[in-house]
């Protein structure tokens, strides 16, 4: 009889357990970059690990974990927004946009980085430049202020910031002469 109650026990745990994961998963599709991806997460799953583990793009980075360094960076709805920080279920039906992106601002500032060589361990690179395309998305002429107060949520422990403020300005300098 023991081993009969162990059996049931065994099946009904099994079933709660599926049952439970699945309400406790989200299906659905993610928008990156404009490209749909079907995803099944975990609800309290933070974007970062979805962009990464679950889509396959690598390019935004773990840093923190808790929103501190900005190496997470991404684009929601064109706000800059912290993808360690806000959870999968949060983003759905929300347009999501990665350094694997491209856009005008993006590309003169990958131009810009890669002339000025500013990345130097190129850790950060990522969220420092989403960061700067939603800079000049927002301002199309930032002063040393508006890039300081932009840039400031971005840590580089490599010091690269004067190479990050004059590859901004340099962008914006192109972007000029291509008007």
């Amino acid at each position: 009889m023991r081993k009969l109650y162990r059996e049931l026990f065994l099946e009904i745990s099994i079933y709660l357990y599926l049952v439970v994961s699945k309400l406790l998963k989200v299906k659905t599709n993610l928008s990156i970059n404009g490209k749909s991806y079907p995803i099944q997460a975990p609800k309290k799953m933070p974007l970062l690990w979805a962009i990464r583990d679950i889509v396959g793009l690598t390019g935004t980075k773990f840093g923190c974990g808790v929103g501190q360094c900005g190496a997470c960076s991404v684009l929601i709805n064109g706000n800059l927004t912290k993808s360690c920080s806000i959870l999968v279920a949060d983003v759905i039906e929300k347009e999501i946009f990665t350094i694997e992106g491209t856009s005008e601002n993006l590309e003169i500032l990958r131009q810009t980085w890669s002339d000025g060589n500013v990345p130097q361990c190129g850790y950060c690179q990522s969220g420092q430049l989403i960061a700067a395309t939603s800079l000049l998305d927002a301002i199309e002429k930032p002063t040393d202020k508006d890039i300081d107060d932009a840039m400031s949520a971005n840590l580089c422990r490599c010091g690269t910031y004067t190479r990050i403020k004059k590859a901004i300005h340099k962008a914006v300098a192109l972007k000029n002469e291509t008007v």
